[in-house]
């Protein structure tokens, strides 16, 4: 059994003022070696970015193609074989039966290697471990949007630290730590 160590939470906050403020931060963070295996969790209202941030991450994974937002199937698979990366985003508004957490197998998918991304998480609270870093997205006008970065993990920790250090784009200047006790 693997116990990870309890470490105060990492906050990070900026503010993307467009979509391509987005598309290079999910550039950025698709280049991290510690995505591979990585919960991340995006919390927002409707219309905050979710699904626009999940499919500029995809793309810049390698996916090509249209990314559609599970609401209705829940999840959607991605096979990156290039990568030797698995991907599944899943959209939890339409959950409500806890049932369909083990009939649909997502047990079984967050026990499994590969990114794991949720829209609406807090629809599937009870039934989701712990996430690596959450994103809390707000919008501020039509096209920009506060963020809010937490990472609750080691990896989620090793994922901030390499967006914050990426040579290519300056994404966290500015940004702060916030030491929270983790929940």
């Amino acid at each position: 059994m693997v116990i990870e160590v309890v470490h105060p939470s990492i906050v990070k906050s900026l503010l993307w003022p467009d979509e391509s403020a987005t598309q290079r931060f999910a550039q950025t963070l698709a280049g991290a070696s510690a995505l591979r295996n990585a919960f991340i969790e995006l919390r927002g209202e409707l219309g905050a970015g979710k699904t626009t941030l999940v499919r500029h991450l995809l793309h810049a994974l390698g996916v090509a193609g249209r990314v559609k937002s599970p609401t209705y199937a829940v999840v959607e698979p991605y096979e990156l074989p290039e990568r030797q990366l698995n991907v599944w985003h899943f959209d939890f508004y339409r959950f409500s039966d806890p049932r369909e957490w083990e009939d649909a197998g997502f047990r079984d998918i967050f026990a499994s290697s590969g990114l794991k991304l949720a829209e609406w998480p807090e629809k599937a609270a009870g039934f989701l471990p712990r996430a690596d870093l959450i994103f809390a997205l707000n919008a501020v006008t039509e096209t920009s949007r506060q963020v809010t970065l937490s990472a609750q993990t080691t990896v989620g920790q090793a994922l901030l630290l390499a967006v914050s250090e990426s040579p290519s784009e300056p994404l966290l200047q500015g940004a702060h730590d916030l030491p929270e006790a983790m929940p």
